[in-house]
């Protein structure tokens, strides 16, 4: 199974016995939108929902990944077991489906896709969706952490001399530059110094699908990145930099890292340096 995958590849494996979908839909409170009432509206045949707040351990930040332990008890009540494969979608505008696929990776899974377009290319080609909860059947998860690729502020730190991944902030470039406040009270504007910044809007066509081959390479030259170097991907709370993992690995490189505190801990520590303006 590829990483990405069309909605028409989706349908016609609608029913197979190993393939488990996830709505992996997450917006923000400001947002005003429920997506656990929006997902027993309407989802793909089939989908279970996956909250990604209440996964995450909110305890210091939001969205920080939780113990393997958690996570791993709430997949298998989600019906997600060692050998299942996973396509996520999402209907966000923070493309979170991302997010999913990258927690699941460093958690354990083998076979993890994301559906392209998500849930609105998915309405728009008049395909069959269902409402309610699907019944649900508990399966193995296998408990299992890998954190070779998240970032802590230490490690963040040790980057700005060591220069051995390249910083790249997927905020827009309101918020990198600091012309644009901070949505969470106590963190100040600006960006890591040294980074640059790819807005995760680049990432994207029009129809919400990603940009692939040269168009996604161009995307990443224009920031001044190198897609096929290491790179370390920040962001304000650890969920759109996961775009920037998931578009590195379209162009094969997973020599990649997220920073899960991201800009909402580096942000708010008055003792880390920052940066406002354009990247240099």
């Amino acid at each position: 199974m590829d990483s990405l995958v069309s909605t028409e590849w989706l349908a016609g494996q609608l029913g197979a016995d190993d393939l488990r979908v996830v709505d992996a839909t997450y917006v923000l409170a400001t947002d005003g939108r429920d997506p656990a009432a929006e997902y027993e509206a309407a989802h793909i045949p089939g989908a279970v929902f996956m909250d990604l707040d209440g996964i995450s351990d909110n305890s210091v930040m939001p969205l920080m990944l939780p113990s393997a332990e958690k996570f791993a008890s709430r997949m298998q009540s989600l019906g997600l077991g060692d050998g299942s494969r996973v396509v996520i979608y999402d209907n966000s505008p923070y493309h979170s489906s991302a997010r999913a696929w990258w927690m699941l990776r460093l958690f354990g899974a083998h076979s993890v896709a994301i559906l392209d377009g998500g849930l609105a290319k998915w309405q728009a080609e008049g395909r069959d969706t269902e409402s309610g909860k699907p019944k649900l059947r508990h399966r193995h998860f296998t408990v299992w952490k890998d954190e070779t690729h998240v970032r802590s502020k230490d490690q963040m730190t040790g980057l700005l001399d060591s220069k051995a991944e390249q910083i790249v902030d997927a905020r827009s470039a309101a918020r990198f530059e600091g012309r644009e406040a901070e949505p969470r009270l106590g963190v100040n504007p600006g960006h890591i110094p040294g980074s640059r910044n790819l807005p995760m809007s680049t990432l994207f066509n029009a129809d919400g699908t990603y940009k692939t081959g040269h168009a996604l390479q161009s995307a990443f030259g224009a920031a001044g990145v190198n897609p096929a170097q290491p790179i370390a991907a920040t962001c304000g709370s650890g969920l759109t930099a996961a775009t920037l993992v998931f578009a590195a690995h379209l162009l094969g490189n997973d020599k990649t890292a997220l920073y899960d505190g991201s800009w909402s801990e580096w942000g708010a520590d008055a003792g880390t340096p920052k940066e406002i303006g354009a990247a240099a």
